[in-house]
């Protein structure tokens, strides 16, 4: 008997089957994906009897076709892999049901383990089932569990380390095909190429139920004879609809479904039958056709109250410590100069920048990830996809595409990161992702605060209208360009018949819900820290070369020689002059301002805590405590001037240097295009810089359009030459659209890459943005301007187009899918 054992957890959705992988693995488990495909493979490890246990729990599926990634990947990793032991996890509620899946398993051949999981959902609901009977009909071992609840555990891991290799004997009598499915056998059995490879009746059956990946295998494995195989197995198919007016794929579904129904009466008895089920009474008011949608609404504004607003206000809290453990991070690096960093500290930094960025969504993903646990363990997920997926599925989206639509701010004041984030709960591969490449075009709270800016700037007088339809339009916009994508870029995507289970209710276990959040939470972490590594390299680089003109270099220096020059007027003759005799001196001093502030910024809201922070510095070094926090002293004055100046220098620098950059010279490169739609060349890099953090596009425009702290835009030009015209509200409508279409900032992009598996569909949801905000923002401004329409007009008129196209994609026919609901 080897020491090593490798199991695989099988099992439909809402089995239970992650629990019953948490119970067993507690925390040695990880999650990787299965070569050349987007699903997760989670692997976890334990001991037990002295036999070392590899436990992989594959993916959910109802069967094991082809139809859908999901179920390729289970099949493929029974055959292949060959695992000592598959546990079959069935919902012990709804045993029949399960068990087509558990015959399909147990006609792979390998052996197996059934786990009755939610036992106590099967005896609360009257059922008693006798396990006994079940395990002599299937010929395999029979375990109950509760794994919420932790019970069954020892059975389980006990049982999985005793399996002996066994494989069941039992068979389901397919009638009048079996003779059939013997005469293929036999031609199978006769290929020397497929011996070993896959149990013969196994194929037998998947072939002539017309598994497209079954036939793939028998065409490779028998390439001389197959051309003969195929005639075949198409006259057998051809036959037996002819004898039986049944297609044979048909026939078999039909006969694994009355052999489960025969096994369910035997091993399944009901005691205490009572009327209706709390699911059933519930279901009359949450599925109900009017009071349904409105407590679905309802649940919606509650995950994004407390996931988005309470999530950002606990994310508040956190940014002081991250900003901390930066600077302390920061103090191994190079120290920076009065007007130069070096370009490893500057590397260093901007990564932890881009890291931080991240990890600040902890509190939101923690609340999040926390919610959709207990809302999967309710029951309550597959009823909002149910509601909502016959409008969504017209636009090739899925019902539970409006949770990502939601947290990314259908509305306003959203974040597209926990957005994609929550695409996971997409079955459906296109569907997927079609919802993480429109979830970035929703209103996050960054995009809200420019839209502001502008509305109150050039809308004045049409505050709520202009507000209206900023807020509107890009849902209008999102889904008819979900359904482009889905007959384009995403027509050969897989897409799965669409089942839809609306399980029993259940109370969700704090230890459950717990688990698979901080499960998501610590594979985020681990996903960020490594592809941000990559990601943020190339936009500094493209942001930092070739660098600024020497010219122009020298003359920021220059200012910056005068600005030290009159700090050291300023201060002569005080304690600080004496403490600051060269630039290290002084850039200490700068460094100690940074440390003072980020320990208040902790202390924040403790006044005792506060008033500590102020002593140790004070103690520290009287003197620059006096320079960085006594207003009325002579050194604060002057120092803070300093600080003034020289901050003002460095954005200047920093300009310079975009301007000269790659971005700078791509946003040259494109005004040719962009001044279709009203952009110069500073517009143009101004957008280009910002995709590393939306909350700068708001500060540029300000100052680049001359908006005052007021909110008021004075009717002068845009800074640069003499030349440039004054901003219209064509201008702002044509930016407005253009921001909303504008590709997904640093964050969400990595995102898109996390969710993705894939780079190329992070330069996608670059690229596609892109080139739809240019033609959006070009027919407002070009179109409205050739039209003689003010930019009040022009909103409404795209609005009204907008509509208008998302009227023509929904109405267009759906791609064909199965669609089935299992209570």
């Amino acid at each position: 008997m080897s020491d090593q054992i490798l199991a695989a957890l099988a099992g439909q959705p809402n089995s239970g089957k992650s629990t019953i992988f948490n119970m067993l693995t507690g925390a040695r488990q990880f999650v990787a994906n299965y070569p050349g495909v987007t699903v997760e493979k989670k692997v976890g490890y334990f001991s037990e009897g002295g036999r070392k246990i590899e436990l992989v729990d594959l993916p959910g599926t109802y069967s094991i076709t082809s139809y859908s990634m999901e179920e390729r990947v289970t099949r493929d990793f029974i055959l292949h892999d060959q695992p000592t032991l598959v546990v079959n996890v069935v919902d012990a509620a709804n045993l029949r049901r399960n068990l087509y899946l558990t015959f399909q398993l147990l006609e792979m051949e390998r052996p197996l383990l059934l786990d009755l999981n939610m036992i106590d959902v099967a005896r609360k609901h009257g059922q008693e089932i006798d396990q006994d009977e079940l395990a002599r009909r299937l010929g395999v071992r029979v375990l109950v569990s509760d794994g919420k609840r932790g019970v069954g555990r020892v059975e389980l891991r006990q049982a999985i380390a005793e399996a002996q290799g066994a494989v069941s004997n039992f068979r389901i009598d397919y009638g009048p095909l079996e003779p059939a499915l013997e005469r293929l056998q036999e031609l199978l059995a006769a290929q020397p190429g497929l011996a070993g490879r896959c149990p013969v009746r196994w194929l037998a059956l998947k072939l002539l139920e017309g598994d497209e990946k079954a036939q793939e295998l028998a065409a490779k494995h028998a390439a001389q004879d197959w051309p003969e195989l195929q005639k075949s197995l198409e006259a057998e198919r051809q036959r037996f609809q002819q004898e039986h007016g049944l297609p044979t794929f048909r026939h078999i579904a039909f006969r694994r479904h009355e052999t489960a129904e025969e096994i369910g009466r035997a091993v399944i008895h009901h005691k205490n039958q009572r009327g209706r089920s709390f699911t059933d009474m519930a279901d009359r008011l949450l599925c109900h056709r009017v009071a349904g949608p409105l407590i679905m609404c309802g649940v919606f504004y509650l995950l994004f109250e407390l996931a988005v607003n309470q999530g950002g206000q606990l994310a508040a809290m956190v940014t002081p410590w991250l900003s901390r453990g930066q600077g302390w991070l920061e103090s191994f690096l190079p120290v920076a100069g009065f007007m130069e960093e070096p370009l490893i500290s500057s590397l260093a930094s901007w990564f932890m920048t881009s890291v931080s960025a991240l990890l600040v969504y902890l509190p939101q993903f923690f609340i999040l990830f926390s919610l959709i646990a207990i809302l999967e363990d309710v029951g309550y997920m597959p009823r909002m996809a149910f509601m909502l997926d016959r409008i969504f599925r017209r636009f090739g989206l899925h019902g539970n595409s409006t949770l990502p639509f939601i947290l990314g701010g259908i509305y306003v004041g959203g974040c597209a990161v926990p957005g994609v984030m929550a695409c996971q709960a997409v079955p459906d591969e296109r569907a997927r992702l079609a919802t993480i490449l429109t979830v970035p075009l929703m209103n996050c709270l960054a995009k809200t605060a420019f839209y502001i800016m502008l509305v109150e700037a050039f809308f004045p007088e049409h505050k709520a209208g202009a507000m209206f339809f900023i807020s509107t339009i890009t849902l209008v916009m999102a889904l008819p360009i979900a359904r482009i994508l889905t007959m384009t870029v995403l027509k050969g995507r897989e897409t799965a018949p669409f089942i839809m289970e609306l399980p029993t209710y259940h109370l969700p276990t704090l230890r459950s819900v717990l688990t698979r959040a901080f499960e998501r939470i610590w594979t985020y972490i681990r996903k960020v820290l490594t592809i941000v590594a990559a990601v943020a390299v190339v936009i500094w680089a493209l942001l930092q070369f070739p660098g600024a003109p020497a010219q122009i270099q020298a003359e920021f220096e220059a200012q910056g020689v005068a600005a030290k020059a009159a700090f050291a007027k300023a201060i002569a003759g005080t304690p600080l002059a004496a403490a600051l005799p060269g630039e290290a001196e002084l850039m200490s001093l700068f460094s100690f301002r940074e440390a003072y502030r980020a320990d208040k910024a902790a202390a924040a809201g403790d006044a005792v805590s506060s008033k500590a922070v102020d002593e140790r510095y004070q103690a520290m070094n009287p003197v620059f405590f006096e320079a960085v926090k006594d207003r009325r002293a002579k050194t604060y004055k002057a120092f803070n001037k300093l600080r003034q100046q020289r901050d003002g220098l460095w954005r200047q620098m920093q300009q310079a240097r975009i301007n000269s950059s790659i971005l700078g010279r791509m946003g040259k490169f494109l005004e040719p295009v962009s001044q279709w739609a009203g952009f110069d060349w500073r517009v143009n890099v101004a957008m280009l810089s910002s995709f590393a953090a939306r909350e700068s596009a708001t500060a540029t425009f300000k100052a680049l359009y001359g908006i005052g702290n007021d909110g008021k835009y004075d009717g002068s030009a845009m800074l640069g030459s003499g030349t440039d015209k004054p901003i219209t509200p064509l201008n702002a409508t044509a930016l407005m659209i253009f921001m909303a279409l504008f590709p997904p900032c640093l964050a969400t992009t990595i995102m898109v890459r996390v969710a993705t598996r894939r780079y190329s569909w992070m330069l996608f949801s670059f690229a596609y943005p892109s080139l739809l905000g240019i033609l959006a923002a070009s027919l407002i401004y070009t179109g409205g301007g050739a039209l003689g329409l003010s930019g009040w007009q022009a909103m409404w008129a795209y609005f009204g187009l907008a509509c208008v196209f998302a009227l023509i994609m929904g109405l267009l026919p759906e791609t064909k899918r199965t669609k089935e609901v299992v209570q």
